[in-house]
């Protein structure tokens, strides 16, 4: 299930990306645009911040803006950041990947060999997909 803070996140980017001319736009207009928490809000724009898909501008006429153009931003990106690892389960992970401690052989799993086919789905999608695509 998708986490409040990837489902705020993507709405927040959106929203950011949708904007014409790119200028800043303050938490609370965004909070209250996307019927969100501010105080929640805030940490995820610092974490999209700190990973480079956002800027801020502090003082009169800031806030956070989008620094680099949406069809560059690849939802994969978003996700690992915001969600964390794409695969179900570690053992199909391709940037977090552990063995599990109760397969003795991953090839004849069958929960390894059902993930692996929903890792590589859900992938096919985040790949295919930009920021700009959802907000056209």
């Amino acid at each position: 299930m998708l986490s409040k803070k990837t489902k705020y996140g993507l709405k927040a980017l959106t929203f950011l990306a949708s904007q014409t001319d790119r200028s800043p736009v303050q938490i609370a207009e965004i909070a209250k645009e996307k019927n969100i928490s501010q105080k929640f809000l805030e940490s995820i724009l610092l974490t999209l911040r700190r990973n480079g898909f956002l800027g801020s501008k502090k003082g009169k006429g800031g806030g956070y803006y989008l620094i680099k153009e949406p069809a560059t931003i690849q939802m994969t990106a978003v996700m690992r950041v915001l969600e964390g690892p794409i695969a179900m389960v570690p053992c199909v992970s391709l940037n977090f990947y552990e063995k599990c401690a109760d397969c003795p052989e991953e090839g004849e799993c069958s929960v390894n060999k059902l993930m692996l086919k929903v890792r590589d789905a859900n992938l096919e999608v985040y790949r295919n997909t930009t920021l700009e695509d959802l907000i056209t």
